[in-house]
């Protein structure tokens, strides 16, 4: 990804889930926004620690420190503020935001990306589409499917098949769970025949019969 107002265009731009996020709402919610404090953030993948960042909160900012490198040229420190803006909320308590740190932008957003000009900014500075709208009809079907098996206890993934009713759920709650999911199902699938059937792949060799 290049600077700011750069991209691979509409159809093929990066996503959200292609760049590492800081969300606000998790630091407010482990309390580490206390004015004064300092503390380390970081990236994980499979348990291991891929990406850190050094952050200390003041009154109405936050300072990020951190190293960078774009391509093949040497690391370069980064140290910038991050503005806060806090808001009250109608049934009590505050809700902050980040303001996008990008030159002309001060967006009021809830997550900064971490992009290729080596700053957090808001996804819109950095053009990132939402990794759903890179989905067709069986990509949504299938997560959509995911999202009831994980509510239903169920292994993740059409392919392991159904489970049973949870403990304590009501079965008229599962049978219409059940029939969403088996929609979902149905849609995704015929989405795979579809790409696959002028391959002469059929459906039988797309299932794990182990």
């Amino acid at each position: 990804m290049g600077g700011f107002g750069s991209g691979r265009g509409q159809s093929g731009r990066n996503t959200t889930s292609d760049c590492r996020a800081l969300d606000v709402r998790g630091l407010q919610r482990d309390g580490l926004l206390t004015p004064g404090r300092a503390f380390g953030w970081n990236w994980t993948r499979d348990g291991e620690t891929v990406a850190s960042i050094q952050v200390r909160a003041e009154t109405d900012r936050i300072i990020l420190n951190y190293r960078h490198k774009i391509g093949g040229t040497d690391w370069q420190p980064m140290d910038y503020p991050v503005r806060l803006a806090w808001r009250n909320c109608t049934l009590g308590g505050r809700r902050v935001w980040l303001l996008c740190p990008a030159r002309g932008c001060g967006r009021r957003v809830a997550l900064l990306y971490l992009g290729g000009s080596g700053i957090f900014a808001c996804r819109h500075c950095y053009k990132l589409a939402y990794a759903s709208q890179r989905e067709n009809d069986g990509d949504r079907a299938m997560r959509r499917a995911d999202r009831i098996r994980e509510r239903l206890g169920w292994v993740a993934g059409i392919l392991h098949g159904e489970g049973g009713r949870p403990k304590g759920m009501h079965r008229a709650t599962f049978e219409r769970l059940l029939a969403e999911h088996n929609d979902f199902v149905n849609v995704s699938m015929a989405a795979v025949m579809q790409k696959f059937g002028g391959l002469g792949v059929g459906l039988d060799g797309l299932l794990d019969n182990r």
